[in-house]
């Protein structure tokens, strides 16, 4: 079985495909067979990220209202595909899901961004997660 952070790398590059071909409806369940087999080929076990894009697109809504709400200064459309995707993926796995700690959840999110995005990504990330998750231990 592939590890966590290659199954969340699956997740998060899934998801920005959907999202830059314009989250067709059904489009999805292709999406991931085909990054899970182009970038973990002979894994036989991606149900991690099944429930990773699948949580996110679930809750997509309040996700994205958490991340206007949080950098209002950057409208959702203007945050690129990649940073929006892995806000996305970090904010389901700190709100919505119980399978990993808060404080991995926004690490591994960071890392995603060192990797994949611009070279503030990874600062605009951080401060998001971390004011979310600082919203959340103040309630």
């Amino acid at each position: 079985m592939p590890n966590r952070h290659l199954l969340r790398t699956i997740a998060m590059q899934s998801l920005y495909e959907w999202d830059f071909r314009g989250q067709k409806p059904g489009s999805m369940e292709e999406i991931i067979k085909r990054d899970c087999g182009q970038f973990a080929p002979g894994a036989d076990n991606f149900d991690f990220s099944e429930i990773l894009v699948k949580g996110v697109i679930k809750n997509q809504t309040e996700i994205d209202k958490l991340i206007v709400k949080t950098a209002p200064e950057w409208p959702l459309e203007k945050i690129t595909p990649i940073d929006r995707n892995i806000l996305r993926l970090g904010i389901y796995e700190l709100k919505f899901s119980s399978e990993v700690p808060a404080k991995v959840a926004i690490n591994e999110a960071i890392e995603l961004a060192k990797k994949f995005g611009g070279s503030s990504s990874s600062k605009f990330v951080n401060g998001v997660l971390g004011s979310i998750y600082n919203q959340m231990q103040s309630k």
